[in-house]
Order: C-alpha cells, then sequence, then structure tokens
C-alpha cells in the first residue's frame, strides 16, 4: 500500500470519528433541550405544609436558663403538581422560640409524594434540659405565667422532583408553621391524659424551595 492510499484511509477515518463525536454531542444536546423545555411548561410548585395541630406533654422552665419540653406535632404536606412528583429525601421537624431551637431535631422517614397526594405525619418533637438564653428565659417563664406562648414548628429537608423518567437534583426545603398556644385555665385545648393537652390549629406554613 503507497503512502498516498494510507494518508487517504487515516483522513476518512479523522472524517468519520469526527461525525460519530458531533453526533454525540448533538443527540445529548437534544435530550437536555427536551429536558429544559418539560421543565419550563411544566413549572414546579413547591408542596403546601398544613400545621394540622399540637399535643403539648411537658413545658417546664423550672431551672434557670434550661428548658424541658415534649410535643407531638401533626403536619400534613401536599403535593400541588398534576405531572410531577416529589421525593422527600431528609425531613427534619424541630421547634423553636423567639428564633431559638428548643428541641431536639427529629426525622421524619423519606417518602415518595405523586401527583396532587397527600401526606400526613404526626412526628414526637422534645428537649430534656435545652439551654436557652438568658433573655429568651425571662419572656418563657412571663408567657409560662401568663398561661400563653408562641413557638414555631420548623421543617428542613431536601426534595426532588420526578417529571417522567427524570430526577432532578436535590433542592433545601424550608417550612415554618407559626403555632399560638394557650395554657392552663383559659386553655382552649382537649385533654389528653397524663398531662397532655391537644390544641387544633389548621395553621398553614410558609414554604421555601
Amino acid at each position: 500500500m503507497s503512502v498516498k492510499e494510507c494518508d487517504h484511509h487515516k483522513g476518512r477515518k479523522r472524517i468519520i470519528f469526527r461525525k460519530i463525536f458531533w453526533g454525540i454531542i448533538v443527540f445529548l444536546f437534544i435530550i437536555l433541550l427536551t429536558i429544559l423545555l418539560i421543565w419550563a411548561i411544566l413549572r414546579p410548585t413547591k408542596p403546601t405544609f398544613v400545621l394540622l395541630d399540637i399535643t403539648v406533654a411537658a413545658f417546664n422552665a423550672t431551672q434557670p436558663n434550661f428548658l424541658t419540653s415534649n410535643f407531638q406535632v401533626t403536619l400534613s404536606s401536599r403535593n400541588p403538581n398534576d405531572h410531577i412528583g416529589v421525593y422527600y429525601d431528609r425531613l427534619d421537624t424541630y421547634i423553636t422560640y423567639r428564633s431559638q431551637q428548643i428541641t431536639y431535631r427529629t426525622a421524619i422517614p423519606p417518602s415518595y409524594q405523586g401527583h396532587k397526594e397527600i401526606d400526613v405525619w404526626s412526628p414526637f418533637v422534645y428537649g430534656t434540659d435545652v439551654p436557652v438564653a438568658p433573655f429568651n428565659f425571662v419572656s418563657l417563664s412571663q408567657d409560662q405565667s401568663n398561661g400563653n406562648f408562641y413557638v414555631n414548628v420548623k421543617i428542613d429537608g431536601r426534595v426532588r422532583w420526578k417529571v417522567g423518567a427524570f430526577i432532578s437534583g436535590r433542592y433545601h426545603l424550608h417550612a415554618r408553621c407559626p403555632a399560638y398556644i394557650s395554657i392552663g385555665n383559659n386553655g382552649n385545648g382537649v385533654n389528653m391524659g397524663e398531662n397532655a393537652v391537644k390544641y387544633q390549629l389548621d395553621q398553614r406554613c410558609s414554604v421555601s424551595v
């Protein structure tokens, strides 16, 4: 085989490799463009959360700058999307008072939520001898004496969206559910026994994703 023939074959191979390479690039670009178009058209809407009720079993600020509390919260989550599912990869629930966390985090099991579905969770959230800032402890003691207090039930987690066979990356989800609770003789709760009182709230939560 002459040198010219070898150069000719090498040139043809280069052309074939270039065509294959650019064919793959164009194919991947079309797939990515299709996914982006579907995503833009469907426009996933963030889930809605509602704090249905909260049961208070303990809320004692007896020691200076320490708080012991025990709650059970009932939360509902709804996926408002028609064609998009939601993977809840991680959800942690905890309670804050005046922007300070007063309970440990409680994990809600991972789950998948289909189109228009509603899930309900009832985790226990508690804290034992949790340190409280001195200025918050004073307000907390006053609220306890007055028979009412205001807390926030918070949810932190990671979610993914599912569109057909496509599953997105993880997004941070944060929900904040305000709860105003009246305790003592003027309270509006239902006695559940063993010093536990349930308060119906049906309070919509603010959600950011």
